[in-house]
């Protein structure tokens, strides 16, 4: 027995070796993850069949009590028994791929040791299979509870059917004293053999694992980086500029030698090397490109006649070209290439594949995005369109009386009505308009309400100056002064007064309309600006209308507040954020044409 455990540990030393040669293996990576296919299953039946059948070559030859260092059998005299390592490699197959593997390497290995003949051959082909169907059962059940399969584990049930097997051999075999000799001889030694085979077999398998979810790890970490560095250019969409700066983070942040951006029709951005004929605003030539644009699956280069330059000098001879979708349509490709062919490893591979998901999530979300704006911008047009067309009839008749009596004031409020809605017609145009020009609008239209009305209210301007070129969204102090001149004074005998103020503090842009009309009832204020007032007067939108643009324009960081007492008259605050674009994103210059 003491003779016997030394041997045993070298034979477990070969085993463990193998497996360790095998754990630099990609597919021997892949095939002990936790999840199997039907193929992976079968490969790892037969990997772990072929642990078997190299155990059963490699075992050591007991012969009447005699211990023989035969260094490979391939057959056994019909008195002869074999000590080896065989259960070793089945129950860890079982407990990784479950019965289905379990009982296919069992097979495989138990079959064989049957072929090898002695006296234990029977014993120890039953053994073998039974060992199999046991751990696949239990590797199963644990997976179910939830459970990893972990070291301790392993270790416990390939001990145990060490044991069982020792127990077969006892029953079945004969002659009976043989078999209990034998058992006496082999039985720790292998048991226990067994038990550290399978102790470092399993370490092999976690270090594998381990360093398979750090790599993950790392790549999830780097990807979520690069997707947090690109976010804000992609968010502009796929154009040359935004395409030209995320390369650039690509070519900084990665192993590739050269990055590339294309949609469907042509090269958005180059970074990197060969960049003096991969060229923007060329047509994608190469053949790769074309595959990905045309089939929408990724594709992977390690020369250069799969990649398919039609430059003959191209220094490129690697590349992964991945489809970059926006609701599953192919919206472009990202291609990431390399001068040595062996840096395109597995990990820049998974890399690449993580970056095209999340960037095409990205061109999703700004397209959504997109969307979102422009129907926000139809919204906000449509609300800027409303007038009140009593004024428009209102102020022609007003002219037409006019014109018979003083046509110089007729012809002068002919052109205050035409500034009116030519503004109205430009700001339907603009999402946001100088103040000065918001201005001009308010005395246009009190030009021709006070032709109307002389000598019933009277307007005092108070503008800060230098703040007429600051932006504002149109008809947003119009509609307050109007309302100030319908509802503040409708039957009042008394000289109404109306205050505007435009000025900036705290870096916000104050606008105040102040009348000393009629006021406004506490419980009509809550619902103003929340929703439409049904009005005598009118629909009541004004106040809606100009609420609904500032909070879509600024994000919410605008307001519009109302104080007001009955018979105290009311003010209106409005308070723009300086310095602001708004959603829309525009540029402050050249927004206002004429």
């Amino acid at each position: 027995m003491l003779y016997l455990a030394p041997l045993m540990l070298e034979k477990v030393g070969i085993i463990v070796i193998v497996a360790f040669l095998l754990s630099q293996m990609k597919s021997f990576r892949q095939v002990i993850q936790n999840e199997h296919s039907t193929n992976e299953k079968i490969m790892l039946i037969l990997l772990f069949g072929a642990f078997g059948i190299i155990s059963n070559y490699t075992g050591i030859e007991v012969q009447h009590n005699t211990i023989s260092r035969a260094e490979w059998l391939s057959e056994l005299d019909s008195e002869s028994a074999l000590a080896n390592t065989r259960v070793m490699g089945i129950v860890i197959g079982g407990l990784l791929g479950g019965p289905t593997v379990g009982i296919g390497a069992g097979l495989i290995a138990g079959i064989h040791r049957y072929s090898l003949g002695g006296f234990t051959a029977f014993s120890c082909g039953i053994s073998t299979i039974l060992a199999g169907m046991v751990a696949g059962y239990f590797g199963k059940k644990r997976k179910q509870n939830g459970k990893q399969i972990t070291t301790k584990f392993a270790v416990i049930i390939g001990m145990v059917m060490e044991a069982v097997q020792m127990l077969i051999i006892l029953v079945v075999a004969k002659p009976i004293d043989q078999a209990w000799n034998l058992v006496q001889l082999i039985s720790f030694p292998m048991i226990f053999g067994n038990g550290l085979g399978t102790l470092l077999f399993m370490l092999i398998i976690q270090a594998v694992k381990r360093e398979n979810e750090r790599t993950r790890a790392n790549q999830t970490t780097q990807a979520f980086f690069i997707a947090d560095q690109t976010l804000p250019y992609f968010r502009q969409g796929l154009n040359i500029q935004s395409c030209k700066e995320v390369a650039r983070i690509m070519l900084d942040l990665t192993d590739a030698d050269a990055v590339s951006i294309t949609d469907n029709y042509q090269v958005l951005a180059h970074e990197g090397s060969a960049s003096d004929h991969h060229v923007i605003k060329s047509k994608p030539e190469t053949g790769l490109t074309k595959k990905v644009l045309e089939s929408g699956k990724i594709s992977v280069a390690r020369s250069k006649k799969e990649i398919s330059c039609f430059h003959g000098g191209c220094p490129l001879e690697a590349a992964i070209v991945l489809p970059l979708k926006v609701n599953n349509k192919i919206a472009g490709t990202l291609k990431m290439y390399y001068i040595k062919p062996d840096k395109l490893d597995r990990v820049q591979k998974e890399l690449a594949e993580g970056l095209a998901n999340l960037f095409s999530a990205q061109l999703e979300l700004a397209e959504a995005e997109r969307q979102t704006k422009l129907l926000k911008d139809a919204e906000i047009k449509a609300l800027q369109a409303q007038i009140h067309p009593h004024f428009l009839f209102n102020s022609i008749n007003t002219i037409s009386a006019l014109c018979r009596t003083d046509a110089d004031k007729a012809r002068k409020l002919l052109l205050d009505l035409g500034s009116f809605f030519r503004s109205n017609l430009q700001g339907a145009r603009q999402m946001l308009i100088p103040i000065e020009k918001e201005l001009d609008n308010v005395r246009a239209y009190l030009s021709l309400e006070q032709t109307r009305f002389p000598n019933k209210y009277y307007i005092d301007f108070d503008i800060e100056p230098n703040i007429e070129k600051v932006l504002i969204p149109p008809f947003t102090l119009q509609p307050l002064v109007e309302n100030a001149i319908y509802y503040g004074f409708p039957r009042s005998k008394l000289e109404g007064k109306i205050s505007i103020r435009v000025f900036s503090e705290n870096n916000q842009l104050q606008i105040i309309v102040v009348d000393n009309g009629n006021g406004i009832p506490e419980e009509r204020i809550k619902i103003l600006g929340k929703q439409i007032v049904n009005s005598k007067k009118g629909n009541g939108t004004a106040i809606f209308n100009i609420t609904e643009r500032l909070k879509g324009i600024y994000n919410g960081q605008a307001s519009l507040k109302i104080k007001s007492r009955v018979d105290h008259g009311t003010t209106v605050v409005v308070s723009i954020p300086l310095n602001s674009k708004g959603v829309f994103d525009q540029d402050v210059e050249g927004l206002y044409s004429g």
